[in-house]
């Protein structure tokens, strides 16, 4: 019987992957939350993620471990929490094992290459392994695909890693908390993906019903409008 990997009550660190798929602000803006609330986050960014940062936001990651930490804490202008940076091929890391602790793993985001391999339990990166270790452990591992729209083969990847016991987290957009920016937007969707695994990060209006309800002071009468 598989355990799912819903909200966990584990200790230790979050594993934050990101894999080379178009979406990297919201990685960026995940890694920003967690370390502001004072989280400790085990980072690896794949290769192909690399890549996508140059081509599409013009920034240059570092590969290396201790510059990249420097890196990312420059960018994200965040001094607190605890930041440990992996190698996109170190699979002698200790997030690699499943001996490691951790609370948990986001894939944020997911790209269908990335979706696949773990799917066919292949793991050519860290990210996979990790990956394979967080299925393999009953660990709770988020995956949040970017890419539209889905083929048969995208479906059922994603299939067979919800039955293995991933949560399913696609970046999907909403209105009700009226976003007046992208960055409104991008904050949803972070906060959002690591409700998952019970965190509590930045400041998301909720919904709470209907402003209004029929019959409800201040309510408008019905066949009118509110002006």
């Amino acid at each position: 019987m598989v355990r799912p990997s819903g909200t966990s009550s584990g200790t230790g660190p979050v594993v934050l992957a990101v894999s080379g798929a178009s979406a990297q602000p919201l990685a960026q803006r995940a890694l920003q939350l967690l370390l502001e609330a004072g989280e400790a986050v085990e980072l690896v960014t794949s290769r192909g993620a690399i890549g996508v940062w140059q081509a599409e936001l013009g920034l240059r990651v570092p590969s290396d471990p201790d510059a990249q930490e420097a890196f990312w804490r420059e960018r994200t202008a965040v001094s607190t929490g605890q930041l440990r940076c992996h190698r996109w091929n170190d699979q002698a890391a200790g997030i690699a094992s499943g001996s490691f602790k951790t609370r948990g793993m986001v894939i944020l985001p997911a790209s269908m290459g990335t979706v696949g391999r773990i799917a066919s339990g292949v793991a050519l990166d860290l990210v996979e392994r990790a990956a394979d270790v967080h299925l393999k452990e009953g660990r709770p591992l988020v995956i949040c695909p970017r890419e539209t729209p889905w083929s048969l083969v995208h479906l059922r990847n994603l299939t067979a890693l919800a039955e293995a016991g991933a949560r399913i987290a696609p970046p999907v957009p909403a209105w009700y908390h009226q976003p007046q920016s992208i960055e409104d937007m991008v904050d949803f969707l972070v906060i959002r993906v690591f409700d998952v695994l019970g965190y509590e990060l930045g400041n998301l209006r909720r919904w709470q019903g209907p402003p209004h309800q029929p019959g409800s002071p201040g309510a408008p009468a019905a066949g009118t409008t509110s002006p």
